[in-house]
């Protein structure tokens, strides 16, 4: 996962349309690749997890390829869709959601050992709580620190609820990946060791 990882990292570094923006977009993909380095040794995920995690870096990264705003499959989407922006980042907010609510869940139950029931209802909460910081640090980044990238890092594309719609789709895809994985243990009588 690590080798498929680095090699579309390095084309969206490649081919990037705004390196500031790459840059700063990869900044916490840079520490969540190492908090998953440094923790490998004492702290194994399952290779689900691990799929998981690199399916949603690889959408992230390549949304950073060309901004968010700006990114090509999400064009195809509008023409394809008649909508009236470009969708890619509600993709990866529900993306955001989806596919890291069941590493967070197997986080709790097998490193931290955590009741079961905290294991389904902490992914969504702290899915929301993410989502909700994130925004926040969007504003900062985009306001304070770096007004000149403000609007290629933030995507608005002129929609005012941009931030709340955007924690709604991680909110509903933990929801969602979260029930999936419910049903599927109900149906096939898998239980977890507490």
């Amino acid at each position: 996962f690590m080798g498929v990882f680095a090699v579309i990292w390095v084309n969206t570094l490649i081919g990037t349309s705004d390196m500031n923006n790459w840059l700063l977009e990869n900044t916490l993909t840079f520490l969540f690749l190492l908090f998953l380095i440094f923790s490998f040794r004492r702290h194994q995920f399952s290779d689900l997890t691990y799929l998981l995690i690199c399916v949603y870096l690889c959408l992230h990264v390549y949304g950073a390829k060309y901004t968010y705003a700006e990114n090509p499959f999400g064009y195809w989407l509008k023409d394809t869709f008649h909508t009236s922006r470009n969708n890619y980042d509600r993709i990866v907010h529900f993306s955001f959601g989806f596919l890291l609510a069941y590493p967070m869940r197997e986080l709790f139950l097998k490193w931290l050992k955590y009741p079961k029931m905290a294991a389904w209802v902490l992914p969504i909460e702290i899915t929301l709580s993410v989502s909700g910081l994130y925004e926040l640090v969007e504003w900062a980044v985009a306001d304070v620190f770096f007004t000149a990238q403000g609007d290629a890092y933030l995507g608005t594309q002129g929609d005012i609820w941009d931030a709340q719609k955007d924690i709604f789709m991680a909110f509903c895809g933990a929801l969602l990946s979260t029930t999936i994985v419910s049903v599927i243990k109900r149906v096939f009588n898998i239980y977890e060791k507490e």
